[in-house]
């Protein structure tokens, strides 16, 4: 599984689409396709311009929350938000082999995610980020130690747990000795696609 998943943005289809083909063009390797409160019809587009970019590219795409929509494009997978659709039924829809990943921000939603059970984890936020809306509260790098150490207490097995919220390269290094596996960017790469090789050679 890809360490650095890039989340898209952008307020319409076309600042979408810019911004997916950017981040594939500086050699992103995962898409998840993410708009917010978008019009019906144009999410289903870009899903399906995304999924094409995608395959052409031969990375994977995997769509927020729309068990659905990735059914019906045949995406690699789905993220799902704690108040979305119960992984189990996601699954049973999209088949064993797609990806399902799962968001946590406390020990208990990664004790949940780890048994229901999630392809990864997408714990966070790092620290504040404006790109998402009701966000949880901040954990900080402290509040992903604690939660990998309380693991290591019950003597459970570290899942694939991906960084998310405001993560910057400078991060990488710590949070891979803390025992993050991987993260999931937004904004920096929106603004500068070219920082894409930077978070990969820090995340060999």
């Amino acid at each position: 599984m890809e360490k650095l998943q890039y989340i898209s943005q952008g307020f319409t289809i076309q600042e979408q689409e810019l911004n997916i083909r950017k981040a594939l063009d500086n050699g992103i390797q995962w898409i998840q396709v993410r708009w917010k409160n978008a019009p019906g019809k144009d999410f289903i587009k870009l899903c399906e311009t995304s999924k094409k970019l995608c395959t052409d590219h031969q990375k994977v795409c995997i769509i927020n929350d729309h068990v659905q929509i990735a059914k019906e494009i045949d995406a690699d997978g789905v993220h799902l938000g704690l108040k979305d659709m119960p992984v189990e039924t996601a699954r049973h829809i999209l088949g064993e082999d797609k990806i399902i990943g799962g968001t946590a921000n406390t020990f208990q939603d990664v004790l949940q995610r780890m048994m229901e059970p999630c392809d990864y984890i997408g714990l966070g936020p790092l620290r504040f980020t404006t790109t998402k809306e009701q966000l949880s509260p901040v954990l900080g790098f402290r509040g992903y130690q604690e939660i990998i150490q309380e693991l290591k207490d019950k003597s459970l097995e570290i899942p694939k747990i991906f960084a998310i919220g405001g993560v910057i390269v400078n991060d990488i290094e710590l949070l891979q000795q803390i025992g993050i596996y991987g993260i999931a960017v937004s904004g920096q790469i929106t603004d500068q696609p070219s920082i894409i090789t930077k978070f990969k050679k820090a995340l060999q």
